[in-house]
């Protein structure tokens, strides 16, 4: 055959190997109607199937032998397809041997192909497992894409298959092979999308999974084309919108709806049929009938064409290839363990039950049952006559490890990390394994956990009612957070958002199909449909009651009301209380003070913390009332701690308990962690303040540098603006009732400006900073506000407005004539904050997430003019030198410690910005709105907060669980109930 000839078939020898045999014929029918090329293209694929020669050598025609690729040198063609040509090549760097597959020429001007060469690239690259195929490294040279492979010796299944089915014993050894590495790529976000017998390699080693063409990422959202389109396009000119091959795709991917694990488990089932039988598990004489036995028919059970099988790998399979994704596995380690369960059980896994006329099966089934509750001690004529035992069932106490991962994460959790669902079959914790924290599903009756795909950097796991889903959020714990309320389904499948919100302090899934949840540490509580959707608030902080915020809610059965903590000073938990607000009347009451994270439990009971002890009281549900005295029934449960990060702290204790009954429990009490202001110089050697010991944030120089001013907490007090004389060391209370926080100096330094909750929400006022005179009130808004800075001529503040926990803007206040005048400066739908006047005035610094991260901008005051990016990797809390030739701010890293960055600047006549670089780095406090330290007026060192040292808290690996645990609650904590 000639060159030119050999081009002119490619294309449709492409698409036809692209195929399944079985539909090669109808798509031949199509493209070659002139009987002389369909025999030559049926000729070539005879000799693709059988590695003959003709083929290969037709195929390497525009490689030849020596010729290289980069540092690759062309040994002989191994393969061709509809995705690309392979070769067998030799590494000149390392003399190894190796596959190279390359983009035909025909398909290189292609979207489809190059895409899904590309994608194939991507997937392959992040998976590193025994049994799917080694990307050594990618190219691109002379107009030709290539990947390199590693080099695999042996055969495909399905040239395997063209021989008979396997053995059981292989048939079982390369189903865990191919189960194990699918669960490598499920875990990685990946789904293959064509398991197929020709994309399994048989070697020595093992099974070999290979084509990644057509994987999808978790984060790409389109399915398979509509079914219309699977009969009418040509496979050529539509390559990829067939996105599998027809005799291994799962319902959904041939209704052209989305795919997602299940769906690889579906092909997974028709090629391990295929492998114990010979047959393939779903066949048709045209696409149109194969769809249908696809759609509505289950393939004959594998025992009747091998009567020696497992009834377990008939139930298996049978389970793989059901219609409903619901009703499949639900993930690839399932697949896997369940397999290893019928090796492990051997010849006994392939006993046969004798035949049994249905009545006598049945009679056996009931005198078995009998006979068993008899010699157990119960008494009885049949089972469903058996009245239950007088004596309560026993208290069992166990430990809970967190394998498989290496530790319950983090040592001290600051959000609820445990979730038991309502049946008590399930446990849900956070834990890390090798560096990555996500969540991971034991089944009460399994001895280790299982990740959950898609839930890495998650925290607050709760169930819904019917404990089908799990809810969570996903995002990144730091100051001013972003993330995402999801959920995902029990058994396995991708996640969904329910909306958008910041950090979260607890979430509770009510009966109507309701998720109320807290998220802003000042704000109340929102709700939102458990189908997702925009949030509604529910409740509102009182702040003339003292509230601070709303927290850890949970929904009372019948969703006709609520409990939630709420809290009166940031941080503290000694001085929350537990409320009940009905949803009916919207009236709500204090159940308990001193108290935090209530529970409500069948017993008649609420559960709650209090200082690490866990307590209950009896609870009238129609009434919602307490009924009796609490009672402290179990000592040390870890709490959240006590500390100034603004990104932790919810005060969540980690225990859940289920309806049927159980208990589980994390140790570790309560840790309360004191923090101290310290001098830091530009190389981070810190020096103590001497201030006592206590919670402090936002501290600032007063313009002579003799004082500081700062928002300070201490005991059950709640938060107040303080001032301290550096050279007296003197400690003075500026305000004394009320939420008094984040204040800032006037230029001339005779008054202090704060945010006051003393009329309502958090608003704007000022004092004189010696305390002579009363605080006398700067706006009015429905919004809660914070100063920021002053110009340095005195005349304008700049503030910020929070309208929710995703949104603030930057507003400017101006004394006119002893009045004050409020004017909106930067406004947007995102998260601007610390906003900071540069030293002569003319410009603003500020931070604004609108890019997806917080990062640092500058632009002209009062304008007109173009803004400049001064952060590169990121940044928050901003601040001048005093000299106005440099800018700092602060990079949080995901361990709680913080870089302090320098960037040279300069004011006039313009302003320029140069390369940000490093001055130091520690574990210092950071604040959501104000900056959490200040810089001396030498700009040589810096005033921040630093937590005060406390000894490592070892790994957290065990946990207890106490089954029956109502029965040790009942008895401790009596309700008067019979």
């Amino acid at each position: 055959m000639t060159p030119e000839r050999w081009q002119e078939l490619k294309k449709v020898l492409a698409g036809a190997l692209e195929l399944d045999p079985a539909e090669r014929s109808a798509y031949l029918d199509r493209v070659c109607p002139e009987p002389s090329v369909r025999s030559e293209v049926e000729s070539l694929i005879a000799a693709h199937d059988k590695g003959d020669s003709r083929f290969l050598a037709q195929s390497s025609a525009e490689l030849k032998q020596g010729m290289k690729l980069g540092p690759y040198e062309i040994l002989a063609p191994l393969g061709a397809g509809g995705m690309g040509e392979v070769y067998r090549a030799r590494d000149t760097r390392l003399d190894r041997i190796v596959a190279i597959k390359i983009l035909p020429e025909h398909g290189a001007d292609r979207d489809g192909l190059r895409e899904r060469f590309e994608r194939e690239a991507r997937a392959v690259a992040s998976l590193n497992h025994p049994h799917i195929c080694v990307l050594h490294d990618v190219g691109h040279q002379n107009g030709i894409d290539y990947l390199v492979m590693e080099y695999l010796e042996g055969e495909t299944l399905a040239q395997r298959l063209a021989k008979g089915p396997l053995p059981p014993d292989q048939v079982l050894r390369h189903a865990m092979e191919i189960a194990d590495a699918l669960d490598k790529a499920h875990r990685n976000g990946i789904t293959h999308r064509d398991l197929k017998p020709g994309n399994i390699m048989l070697t020595k080693s093992g099974a070999k999974l290979l084509d990644f063409g057509l994987a999808k990422w978790k984060q790409e959202a389109a399915g398979s084309a509509p079914l219309s389109l699977l009969s009418t396009k040509d496979p050529i000119t539509e390559q990829g919108v067939i996105l599998g091959t027809l005799q291994y795709m799962a319902p959904e991917q041939v209704e052209g709806k989305e795919a997602d694990a299940r769906t690889d488990i579906f092909a997974f089932g028709a090629v391990v049929y295929e492998m114990a039988t010979g047959k393939k598990a779903f066949e048709g004489k045209t696409q149109a009938s194969l769809i249908a036995k696809i759609l509505e028919t289950n393939p004959p059970p594998i025992s009747s064409f091998q009567p020696m099988t497992p009834p377990a790998l008939d139930r298996l399979v049978k389970r793989c290839l059901a219609k409903d994704p619901e009703d499949r596995w639900q993930t690839a380690r399932d697949l896997w363990l369940e397999l290893k369960s019928i090796i492990e059980r051997g010849p006994e896994a392939a006993a046969q039950p004798a035949p049994v006329e249905r009545g006598r099966l049945l009679r056996w089934m009931l005198l078995s049952a009998i006979a068993c509750l008899a010699a157990a001690g119960f008494t009885g004529v049949a089972v469903w006559h058996l009245k239950p035992s007088k004596q309560p069932a026993e208290v069992a106490r166990t430990l809970v490890n967190s394998t498989p991962a290496d530790r319950f994460s983090p040592p001290r959790p600051t959000r609820t990390a445990v979730a038991l669902s309502p049946n008590g079959k399930h446990l849900v914790f956070s834990a890390t394994k090798g560096g990555t924290q996500q969540l991971y599903l034991r089944d009460m009756d399994r001895s280790e956990g299982t990740p959950i795909a898609g839930t890495e950097n998650s925290n607050s796991p709760f169930f819904s009612p019917d404990g089908q889903w799990l809810g969570f959020w996903q995002g990144t714990v730091a100051v001013g957070a972003i993330g995402e309320l999801k959920k995902v389904p029990l058994g396995g499948g991708p996640a969904v958002t329910l909306c958008k919100t910041g950090l979260l302090y607890g979430a509770s899934w009510g009966t109507d199909d309701t998720v109320v949840f807290a998220s802003q540490y000042d704000g109340g509580l929102w709700r939102v449909s458990g189908g997702g959707g925009t949030p509604q608030p529910l409740t509102t902080v009182d702040t003339k009651r003292g509230e601070f915020g709303h927290r850890l809610p949970q929904m009372l059965p019948g969703g006709q009301a609520v409990l939630f903590t709420a809290i009166k000073a940031r941080y503290r938990w000694d001085d929350a209380q537990i409320v009940v607000r009905s949803l009916v009347t919207n009236e709500q009451k204090v159940l308990i003070e001193g108290a935090a994270d209530a529970r409500y439990v069948p017993t008649g009971h609420l559960v709650y913390v209090r200082e690490g002890t866990l307590m209950a009281v009896p609870f009238n549900l129609e009434r919602l009332e307490t009924t009796g005295s609490p009672v402290g029934i179990l000592e040390g449960v870890m709490q959240d701690v006590n500390t100034t990060s603004s990104s932790g702290d919810t005060g969540a204790a980690q225990f859940s308990i289920s309806d049927s009954g159980s208990l589980v429990y994390m140790p570790g009490g309560v840790a309360d962690r004191e923090v101290s202001a310290v001098w830091v110089s530009r190389d981070g050697k810190t020096e103590p303040i001497p201030i006592p010991l206590r919670s402090f944030l936002v501290p600032r120089f007063s313009p002579d540098g003799q004082q500081l001013v700062l928002t300070s907490t201490t005991g059950m007090m709640t938060q107040n603006v303080a001032t301290y004389g550096i050279k007296r060391g003197a400690l003075s209370a500026l305000t004394t009732a009320g939420q008094n926080m984040m204040a800032v100096w006037t230029p001339d330094g005779k008054r202090v400006t704060f945010g006051s909750s003393a009329a309502g929400p958090l608003n704007l006022f000022w004092k004189p900073a010696d305390g002579s005179g009363p605080a006398e009130r700067l706006t009015t808004s429905e919004h809660n506000q914070r100063p920021s800075s002053w110009s340095p001529d005195g005349k304008t503040l700049a503030f910020l407005e929070i309208i929710s926990d995703t949104h603030a803007d930057i507003w400017t206040l101006s004394l006119e004539n002893g009045v004050a005048k409020t004017r909106p400066l930067v406004q947007s739908p995102s998260l601007k904050r610390w906003a900071e006047f540069s030293p002569d005035g003319r410009w603003l610094a500020y931070v604004s997430n609108e890019s997806g991260r917080d990062e640092v901008y500058v632009q002209p005051y009062p304008g007109p003019g173009f803004r400049l990016q001064v952060s590169t990797e990121g940044g928050i809390e901003p601040a001048w030198s005093h000299s106005g030739r440099e800018m700092f701010y602060v990079i949080p890293n995901p361990n709680g410690t913080m870089k302090m960055m320098a960037v040279d600047v300069a004011l006039q006549p313009k302003f320029t910005v140069g390369r940000p670089h490093l001055l130091f780095e520690g574990r210092f406090a950071a604040s959501t709105y104000l900056r959490n330290y200040d810089v001396a007026s030498d700009d040589r060192r810096f005033i921040m907060i630093q937590a005060k040292e406390q000894a490592q808290e070892p790994s957290l690996t065990e946990m207890f669980l106490v089954q029956n645990w109502f029965e040790e609650l009942k008895q401790k904590v009596p309700t008067g109930r019979k």
